[in-house]
């Protein structure tokens, strides 16, 4: 059995700038891009021109260049993006169901996809080889995707692989991970999952072998698995960073479940305290979070999903009731003005939105928009032939589970 030699810690830059935007008021309102590219933060370079515009003109610009593009394009925005953009958007939902609305229209010359990198290359796998899917600023990451990174993946499925033999590991990847990842699954008979359908996809997956290789979010990994019943001493986290992921061989042998050291940079903000605070501030309070957070907070909550289920129990809640919701805040906010019925607020006191996401300012879609009237195309984002077959048949699989 060959070992991975210890490796420096890194922190992905993404991870580090993720407190960046965060405030101490509710207010999210955009500046100019100007005032906000004096956030520590890497920014993409776009021309001085813009970088001045006042809201005003960068919202008229934006309805008149998307009245001349008519039909031939699509602008799809992400749940977690700020109001100012969403209201441009065509379709608005999670990232899958976002790139399955692309891939499902057909006639398209150009998809704008408000939202982070890895979502514009499912975007890519999924539609027409002739549609070209932009990503407004190339600076839009995503920390939870940053750290699985390909090489690194690959060092631990080879070892792990040499340690079960016969025993077969499936590979599971969440959405929220590059192309390069889900081409990986998809070339070692794994699969693709999203937070609803995890449950779905494991179970699957123990159909077909013995152990799981999950990642890139060690939380929505342990969160299932524990749903399924799998003991905690059965899953084991992998770190990249230490020899054999930090694990001996006998914790190895026995584990069902090895979860990539991951997370998300937001829902880990989230905490038991949280919870307890808002319960004694508001008595009848129901707490939802994401199954991104950690488990202690799944298990003070009064429920856990996907996104797409916080906004549909809030949605059908009753009039009156009351909502503490860890998610990310710029969904929480607009659940609070769509419902004004209801009171609906966000478990962290601080706003924090996600810092990458947050990176999609208007500005640049506007940017974007008006070099596709010029017949220009910037930040098309395109996955390889290879990446773009082995990927596909994961998100496939993922399909005919769900």
């Amino acid at each position: 059995m060959t070992s991975i030699k210890h490796k420096p810690r890194t922190i992905p830059i993404t991870e580090i700038e993720q407190s960046a935007f965060c405030r101490s008021t509710s207010s999210l309102k955009s500046k100019t891009l100007a005032e906000e590219l004096k956030a520590g933060v890497r920014w993409q370079t776009i021309p001085a021109e813009y970088r001045t515009l006042e809201s005003e003109e960068v919202v008229d610009r934006i309805r008149e260049s998307r009245e001349k593009l008519a039909d031939r394009i699509m602008v799809l925005g992400h749940h977690y993006q700020r109001d100012e953009v969403i209201q441009f958007a065509d379709f608005r939902g999670d990232s899958y169901n976002l790139s399955k609305y692309a891939a499902e229209t057909k006639g398209l010359e150009a998809v704008i996809f408000c939202g982070v990198h890895f979502m514009a290359e499912t975007a890519d796998i999924l539609t027409d080889s002739d549609v070209s899917v932009i990503l407004p600023n190339l600076m839009a990451g995503c920390s939870m995707a940053d750290m699985a990174k390909i090489d690194d993946v690959e060092e631990c499925w080879d070892e792990l692989s040499a340690i079960y033999g016969s025993e077969k590991l499936i590979p599971i990847t969440y959405m929220n991970s590059t192309a390069a990842i889900k081409s990986l699954c998809g070339e070692n008979e794994g699969i693709v999952c999203t937070s609803s359908n995890a449950t779905k996809v494991f179970e699957w997956a123990f159909q077909r072998g013995q152990r799981v290789l999950f990642l890139p979010d060690q939380h929505l990994g342990r969160n299932t698995g524990l749903r399924l019943g799998i003991p905690s001493d059965e899953m084991v986290v992998w770190s990249p960073f230490k020899a054999s992921g930090g694990n001996s061989l006998e914790q190895l042998e026995k584990a069902k479940v090895v979860l990539w050291e991951g997370h998300c940079s937001v829902h880990t903000r989230f905490t038991v305290e949280q919870v307890q605070n808002a319960r004694a501030k508001h008595p009848s309070v129901n707490v939802i979070v994401h199954p991104e957070c950690p488990q202690d907070v799944l298990a003070a909550a009064d429920m856990n999903g996907s996104t797409e289920l916080i906004i549909k129990t809030i949605s059908e809640a009753k009039p009156g009731t009351e909502w503490a919701v860890g998610t990310e805040i710029s969904l929480v906010n607009r659940l609070a003005k769509e419902h004004p019925d209801k009171t609906v607020f966000c478990l962290d006191p601080v706003v924090c939105p996600c810092s990458t996401m947050y990176r999609i300012h208007p500005t640049y879609l506007l940017w974007v928009l008006e070099a596709l009237n010029d017949g220009v195309t910037v930040n098309q984002i395109s996955v390889d032939q290879k990446t773009r077959k082995n990927a596909l048949v994961a998100l496939e699989r993922m399909l005919n589970v769900s």
